[in-house]
């Protein structure tokens, strides 16, 4: 069976995130639905759970079709009948069927917005968390620093994280205010669970002047989700890329162009 590369993106107000809940509809039901109207039933296995109220600008998962299909038939098809749902599909590239969007993934990156500013937001509403008091940026950044690494995050896991191990180790965790708008950009090869929001909910302890950067630290080493600060809201939260190494993609024909093989074009960062 042919497997196809998707990425997505989604608008996760309102939605129970990614997986396919019995009390809830999610992204993969959604995706999943869409495809059997063409093409049958089919498993949509994504790179990440993302949580009920998270976004996605570049999701990634794949799909196995009992035929080859073109790949702008692919797309199109899904983005006809996954409507009216806020959840299209952005790419389609045929992959190796050793390609697996979750196992495969060398990396995710994650943005979370904060609105930091007296009025609450309109345009934005549901894609940032709203923090009326200043925050200070520059601190906020200093803590941040603090946590990139290879540490035992248990301070920012989640009580219902079914990972093994807390151990994790965080690429990247840099802070920069644009305007009134605050960004956090978290990068590592995965996460616990909750624990970006978490980290960012820390970090608003230092931004607003209740926590010292060097808490962060103390906080870190304590490894006790007791000794960290709030869950930030999912609003702000978007997987905005997932990274692969170029061995577990290949080239692969496009049935509904001239049949010449091509090399599928990197992610960009």
């Amino acid at each position: 069976m042919p497997r196809y590369k998707l990425t997505v993106e989604y608008d996760g107000s309102g939605l129970a995130g990614w997986q396919r809940q019995p009390n809830g509809l999610g992204v993969q039901e959604i995706l999943e639905s869409a495809f059997a109207c063409f093409a049958g039933p089919v498993f949509v296995q994504g790179a990440g759970r993302t949580d009920a109220g998270v976004h996605a600008s570049g999701q990634v998962a794949h799909v196995d079709l009992p035929a080859r299909l073109a790949l702008e038939k692919i797309r199109g098809a899904v983005n006809f009948h996954a409507r009216p749902h806020p959840v299209v599909v952005l790419a389609v590239e045929a992959v190796a069927d050793t390609f697996h969007a979750r196992v495969s993934a060398t990396g995710r990156r994650y943005l979370y917005r904060i609105l930091n500013r007296r009025s609450p937001p309109a345009l934005d509403r549901n894609r940032v968390w709203h923090v009326p008091v200043r925050l200070d940026a520059d601190a906020m950044a200093s803590a941040a620093a603090q946590l990139v690494g290879h540490h035992d995050f248990s301070t920012f896991r989640a009580k219902l994280c079914q990972a093994a191990s807390p151990v994790k180790t965080l690429d990247r965790l840099a802070v920069q205010r644009a305007g009134d708008e605050i960004r956090i950009v978290a990068e590592a090869r995965s996460f616990l669970y909750h624990q970006v929001r978490n980290m960012v909910g820390t970090l608003k302890l230092v931004g607003s002047g209740h926590w010292r950067p060097d808490d962060m630290a103390a906080a870190l080493a304590a490894r006790s989700r007791a000794a960290g600060g709030p869950t930030a809201p999912p609003d702000g939260l978007c997987l905005t890329g997932v990274a692969y190494d170029r061995s577990e993609e290949r080239a692969a024909t496009d049935p509904g162009g001239d049949g010449v093989d091509r090399e599928i074009e990197e992610e960009v960062e």
